[in-house]
């Protein structure tokens, strides 16, 4: 017999596909809901809880629940995720030196100036997707270029580049990550670490991508050929 959290989540679940509660809907308060199914708040809670990492219910604090509308998905290609037109990008660059693991990511000695540029995108007023790039200071560029401006200008670099290395896991968000991108601490995610190198061996930039797991996936392809040498006889 399902927990009566999994009983109420399975009914809330059922009435927003019903149209009972329609996206951008504002559910009824954790108290009303509690009273309406007869437990606790911590049993109603946790159903929410189930919604929220699913990605059917978002919780805005201060504000409540809601039905979140359906998101566009972000397929990442290697290199870089596929561009949505529609997406907007907010840019904030701040001058820092590298510390925690910034140095062994970077191969620079601890305390070497970098910049800082924190990319958040939305799908209108909904965080979609979170980008940290590092880069040795005196390679920064002085405007605020977007995600694939910045990998352009990567390709023009003298000396240019050897080597992109993208390390790519699932984890649970931060909670940094849960705040900024409004999703559910239990939601995992996608983190993407890229690191390109030029030809003198020196790392000219870092990637930190993170991308919430109901709304992106990661694309791999590997081209075969095949020897038109080798007799099959």
């Amino acid at each position: 017999m399902p927990s009566r959290s999994r009983a109420i989540a399975d009914d809330l679940r059922h009435k927003v596909s019903t149209g009972h509660f329609k996206a951008g809907e504002r559910l009824p308060s954790e108290a009303q809901l509690a009273t309406r199914y007869m437990v606790s708040t911590p049993t109603l809670r946790s159903a929410l809880a189930l919604l929220q990492g699913e990605g059917l219910v978002e919780k805005i604090h201060g504000s409540g629940n809601y039905v979140r509308r359906p998101l566009r998905r972000i397929t990442y290609v290697g290199g870089g995720a596929s561009p949505i037109p529609t997406l907007r990008a907010t840019v904030r660059t701040t001058n820092l030196e590298a510390h925690g693991d910034l140095p062994a990511l970077l191969n620079v000695p601890p305390l070497s100036p970098l910049t800082e540029f924190l990319y958040v995108t939305h799908d209108g007023k909904v965080p979609h997707s979170l980008a940290r790039i590092y880069v040795p200071r005196e390679l920064a560029p002085t405007d605020c270029p977007a995600p694939e401006q910045m990998r352009a200008r990567l390709a023009d670099l003298c000396p240019p580049l050897s080597e992109i290395q993208e390390r790519l896991g699932a984890r649970l968000p931060t909670q940094e990550e849960s705040t900024a991108l409004r999703i559910s601490a239990s939601l995992p995610v996608l983190s993407l670490t890229r690191v390109a190198t030029d030809t003198a061996g020196r790392v000219v930039e870092a990637a930190l991508v993170v991308l919430p797991g109901d709304r992106a996936d990661a694309l791999f392809t590997t081209c075969l050929t095949t020897d038109e040498g080798i007799s099959t006889e």
